[in-house]
């Protein structure tokens, strides 16, 4: 089987290693020092699959037939890599969405402009092709061509739809087998808003205070921000059907573990990159908007990342 890892940072990274170690064959897209790196030695990873290197295709961009493309890109990244990924638009490759926030799919119609403007990423690819996902994995590159990995190796993963599809199954066996905890979600929808909820109370606060996970969890101050943000993205998601009644209490208690962690957002503002606000808080904004749900405190960190994003 022929996997694609498309946008292999430090997630992708992580996953296109666990691949290549387990016997598969593995092409993964990055760029830059990190592109150079692993073209000439390899990539290496440390974390709760141990230490390795693997050798594996490394490219600039995407092409030939694959079975599987693994979009491990952040979701505002779209744009780039919208032409590479045309030619696989109704084949026989499936589509797996292992990226933060909403999902091009969630929506169809209209579809988010935050997410997918026009439709132009929906009308490339239905449901039937798509593989939904949500990872609790934590990781960052702490130099071109290594990945450091946290915080279990959990992912989550469903059809669109709901349906108990050979797609998913068969994506199910091939992460399990490089020693991922896999679980297949009937209900991937209500999973990924709960991990979108997290990302839009903790994203916006560790990058706002410049704190990992825990720290910002163990102050009360903080504590206290993340749950309020939490909160009004549940009311947004029991607004459109995604969510039920939710242990807020429960979620951060389980994300405090994290001790070390940075959440993708703080990493990019330290690195001066463009921030994946947009598939996160925009969407929910966008989606409040529709349906009539207040979210002044969304809207307030949305504005205030903005413009910190400006700023460094």
């Amino acid at each position: 089987m022929r996997v694609a890892v498309v946008g292999a940072g430090a997630i992708g990274g992580f996953i296109a290693g666990a691949l290549v170690r387990s016997g598969n064959d593995v092409t993964v897209v990055a760029r830059g020092p990190h592109l150079a790196a692993i073209q000439n030695d390899g990539l290496t990873v440390h974390g709760d699959l141990g230490s390795f290197v693997v050798r594996l295709d490394a490219r600039a961009a995407i092409d030939g037939p694959f079975d599987i493309v693994l979009l491990t890109f952040k979701a505002h990244q779209w744009p780039g890599f919208y032409e590479q990924l045309a030619p696989y638009a109704h084949t026989a490759t499936t589509i797996a969405t292992l990226q933060n926030g909403l999902p091009f799919w969630f929506v169809r119609t209209p579809p988010l402009e935050n997410v997918d403007p026009g439709g132009r990423i929906g009308a490339l690819f239905d449901d039937e092709q798509v593989v939904g996902a949500a990872l609790h994995i934590s990781a960052h590159l702490s130099a071109p061509g290594v990945v450091r990995q946290s915080g279990g190796t959990r992912v989550v993963i469903g059809d669109p739809v709901g349906l108990d599809s050979p797609r998913t199954q068969s994506l199910a066996a091939l992460l399990g087998a490089a020693g991922l905890q896999i679980e297949i979600d009937p209900n991937i929808r209500t999973t990924v808003w709960l991990k979108l909820a997290n990302n839009v109370g903790l994203n916006p606060i560790t990058a706002i205070e410049g704190r990992t996970i825990r720290p910002t969890l163990l102050d009360e101050r903080t504590r206290s921000d993340v749950r309020e943000l939490m909160l009004e993205a549940l009311a947004v998601g029991r607004a459109v059907g995604a969510v039920d009644d939710v242990d807020v209490e429960a979620r951060l208690n389980y994300a405090a573990r994290l001790d070390d962690v940075k959440t993708s957002m703080l990493q990019d503002i330290e690195l001066g990159r463009p921030i994946e606000v947009d598939p996160m808080l925009g969407a929910v904004i966008e989606l409040a908007e529709r349906y009539d749900v207040p979210v002044p405190l969304i809207r307030a960190a949305y504005a205030y990342v903005r413009a910190l994003e400006k700023k460094r």
